[in-house]
């Protein structure tokens, strides 16, 4: 491998990834030099905060040497998050001790994509069984830990990934999202998360779609320019796939480059199933509000309505039939059934739960959750985006969302407060939304804020991020040195400046401030 110093790959890494092609194209850094930079940092972090879970660097090495493509990110490491999107040749196991000795045999449609983006794939990152958990904490693997504070979660289910961008490991990396698990773990760990449209980005050649065309591939990024170029690189149709995603006005790129003008957006602080939000989770909001009224935007209080409890009884259907293809996908894959120690409680609960449902059970709350779609499309119609915490909780304690035996319900009872504002709505109505690092608490916590954007219009999304990344930038905050950060105390008004990072206090825990209704 090339000799890096340390203050080589502390000036790599701490680029993005439209920063490190640039050096590429230009001749001050070589591809190996990026890759080589990004495994050191791999290496020296990895064991402190168990992200990458699969290591392919000999691989990756082999690829460097032997030329790469030429496009937008040659010589960019990149890791893949370990769910749905398959790399032949690679260990895929989706978190699960059932999957502990599968193998691809194909490369994901995705991945061919990404590789033409001259992109170097690493390895794979972890995420919690199946994905069915908004915490990384997998049987298989442990519990991956967040870069910001080592005892807390980074999210799920792309936590594994949210950990690796967050610490430096790689300027971005791949995620998938099937109720808020690009979202979740973007906030958790101070990241740009973007869940694009529904059939924006192919799932082939395994999948049409997944869970209904709830599943949406994207990224993990630091930046919002890497997050909307990426989003070039991959987006677009692959024949047969089962519908198509809305038409796009050029490029992602150059929306995230222009204005977004005024926007009309509604705000809520309020989840529809009465959870009470942390302080500092509202905290966020109204330091978001402030800094759109700043800029210029009309905003507008207003709950989404229609978020009933029959369309929560059949969201949990939809993922109680998701579950269940699941596990009979991989049993057809695997020739046999899971052991009882080859699936976790809350797996083997929600499977049961899923082979009790019907073929009628399902179609029901699909007509149900499209009946509510058509609610939030008219809401939105009058609106922008709409505006709420990404979560009602700071990120928990690592253990705080796991079951047992005894309570395989437990991880999802315990989770409730967390994900109580619905980032499942993006998944139901197949719109694009985002969850965007503005906010840090007194405690050294990342707190992001969630807009929700109209069906096919990713582009004011990402107009309204870049503003607001160029308003209040966030990229150059790092986990590894966070006694650099400044305290801005929300009640002096919108910071408008570089800095918006709170510095913990002597005795700072990061859940100061207590709950509040």
């Amino acid at each position: 491998m090339t000799a890096l110093g340390p203050g080589d790959v502390e000036s790599l890494t701490a680029l993005d990834a439209t920063a490190q092609a640039r050096l590429v194209r230009t001749g001050q850094a070589t591809a190996e030099d990026l890759v080589t930079a990004a495994i050191t940092r791999i290496e020296a972090l990895n064991p402190h905060l168990n992200a990458v879970v699969t290591q392919v660097f000999d691989r990756a090495l082999e690829q460097v040497r032997a030329g790469l493509p030429d496009g937008p990110f040659t010589g960019v490491p990149y890791l893949l998050k370990d769910l749905i999107t398959e790399q032949e040749g690679v260990p895929f196991r989706e978190g699960s001790v059932f999957l502990r000795d599968h193998v691809s045999r194909h490369d994901q449609e995705l991945v061919r994509r990404l590789r033409a983006a001259g992109l170097v794939v690493l390895g794979k990152t972890a995420t919690p069984e199946f994905g069915m958990s908004p915490t990384c904490e997998s049987v298989l693997y442990g519990p991956t830990r967040n870069p910001w504070d080592t005892t807390r979660t980074t999210g799920g289910s792309s936590g594994g990934s949210a950990a690796a961008v967050a610490a430096r490991m790689v300027p971005a990396a791949h995620g998938n999202d099937v109720g808020g698990s690009i979202r979740f773990p973007a906030s958790c760990c101070g990241l740009f998360g973007l869940k694009p449209n529904r059939a924006r980005v192919p799932l082939g050649a395994a999948y049409g779609d997944a869970f209904g065309g709830w599943a949406c591939e994207h990224a993990l990024t630091r930046s919002v320019r890497d997050s909307a170029a990426l989003l070039d690189a991959v987006a677009g149709p692959e024949p047969g796939d089962p519908y198509p995603a809305p038409m796009t006005r050029g490029s992602f790129a150059n929306q995230a480059r222009q204005e977004p003008g005024r926007l009309r957006i509604a705000f809520s602080r309020r989840p529809a199933d009465g959870h009470r939000v942390h302080a500092d989770c509202l905290a966020a909001l109204d330091d978001a509000l402030g800094l759109l009224s700043g800029l210029g935007h009309e905003l507008v209080e207003a709950d989404l309505p229609g978020l009933t409890p029959d369309v929560g009884d059949a969201t949990g259907t939809v993922y109680g039939a998701g579950l269940s293809w699941i596990l009979a996908y991989w049993i057809r894959e695997l020739g046999r059934e899971p052991r009882p120690d080859e699936l976790e409680p809350l797996t083997r609960a929600y499977w049961e739960h899923g082979l009790r449902l019907t073929g009628g059970d399902y179609l029901l709350a699909v007509t149900t959750l499209q009946r509510f779609a058509r609610t939030a499309a008219r809401f939105l119609s009058r609106f922008d985006t709409w505006l709420t915490p990404t979560l009602a909780q700071p990120p928990l304690p690592l253990g705080e969302m796991t079951s047992t035996e005894d309570e395989p319900l437990r991880a999802a009872e315990r989770s409730a407060p967390l994900v109580a504002f619905p980032a499942v709505v993006a998944n139901i109505t197949g719109a694009p939304a985002m969850s965007v690092p503005l906010y840090w608490s007194r405690g050294g916590l990342p707190i992001g804020v969630h807009f929700l954007g109209r069906v096919g219009d990713e582009a004011t999304l990402l107009r309204l991020a870049a503003q607001l990344e160029r308003a209040r930038p966030w990229a150059d905050r790092d986990p590894n040195r966070p006694t650099t950060l400044t305290w801005h105390d929300p009640a002096a008004g919108p910071d408008l400046g570089k800095g918006h990072f709170l510095q913990p206090p002597a005795n700072g825990d990061g859940h100061d401030g207590g709950e509040s209704g």
